[in-house]
């Protein structure tokens, strides 16, 4: 893919990321994520792109959601598989917490995984950790590798999980190791590509989490030179059938970076709507708003920081999208 595409994406979450801002705090999560995807669909079709939704919010009869098959782009070369999150971290925005971003991964066509809205257990690390960790490992085990490769006890090493009633066997042993634990509301992208910054404070990152999350967590994983492991946990009815269409043969089987995110052919876009340990959130001031966004390609390695600063009287599609 063209690096030029890398800020045309850019383009798409920063608008998402400033219509989903407009509702933090005010409660209303469905709304807030309403706006995040009619400002990244309408961005979307002026990019050029013959793209398809392979990781998305729901189907086809789930709309207005950038649902999994819809087509992006205005139709021209490249065709690209597209995993999107336009706003990860619902609950967040709804309650002024931090952490919400609008998301998007791109690889070449049959690249990302094609994998339903469901469950899914995974396990992330950084660079340094690569080739260490194992799903099917004890938790104990894992934390032991990861500390060595890192250079750090284990007492050292900070392990974030979704803060679930599943997960309790998990805390328990993390504290049992002695390891220090991050418990986070919502929004599991964000830590696991944390883990490939040291400076975010992040190690590690474990636990059920949601499917779509997980890819787009690989593909940012697979530029930073990070590994993620996944593997599908159904937990109703219809879901081992529907992964099972889509490719997923056996539906339990390890997902490694190869099935996840294939190549370095991937392009990530992360905007903040809210501040986080790595993107700091929307501000809107009288006569503009301001955004940050993290763009990255694997095919140079770059990691780019963008701080833009919108005239939202000059934004194409802004006037659609005001609250």
């Amino acid at each position: 893919m063209e690096r030029e595409l890398a800020l045309e994406f850019a383009r798409v979450t920063e608008l998402a990321a400033l219509a989903a801002g407009r509702w933090m705090g005010r409660g209303d999560k469905e709304a807030a994520d309403d706006a995040a995807v009619r400002a990244m669909r309408a961005v979307f079709d002026t990019v050029s792109i013959d793209g398809t939704i392979v990781i998305g919010e729901g189907e086809m009869d789930e709309a207005p959601m950038l649902y999994i098959g819809e087509k992006v782009g205005q139709g021209t070369a490249p065709q690209v598989d597209v995993a999107v999150d336009p706003l990860e971290g619902t609950n967040i925005v709804a309650k002024g917490l931090t952490g919400a971003i609008a998301v998007l991964a791109v690889a070449p066509k049959g690249n990302l995984l094609h994998a339903p809205d469901m469950y899914m257990d995974k396990i992330a690390v950084g660079p340094r950790a690569k080739g260490t960790i194992n799903l099917d490992a004890p938790v104990e085990e894992n934390l032991k590798a990861v500390a060595n490769a890192l250079g750090k006890e284990v007492g050292d090493l900070t392990v974030v999980i979704l803060d679930r009633s599943r997960h309790s066997k998990i805390i328990e042993a993390c504290r049992k190791a002695g390891a220090r634990i991050r418990l986070i509301t919502d929004g599991d992208v964000s830590p696991a590509v944390a883990t490939a910054f040291p400076e975010s404070g992040v190690d590690i990152m474990m636990g059920i989490g949601g499917a779509p999350e997980g890819v787009l967590a690989a593909a940012a994983l697979r530029c930073l030179g990070g590994e993620m492991q996944g593997r599908l946990v159904p937990m109703e009815a219809g879901e081992k059938e529907r992964a099972e269409e889509m490719g997923i043969v056996p539906v339990d089987k390890l997902l490694g970076m190869d099935e996840l995110a294939l190549g370095d052919d991937v392009i990530f876009v992360a905007t903040g709507i809210t501040d986080g340990s790595l993107l700091q959130g929307v501000r809107y001031y009288a006569d503009r708003a301001t955004s940050h966004t993290l763009v990255m390609r694997g095919t140079t390695g770059t990691i780019r920081f963008v701080e833009a600063h919108h005239r939202l009287d000059k934004k194409p599609f802004w006037e659609d999208l005001k609250v």
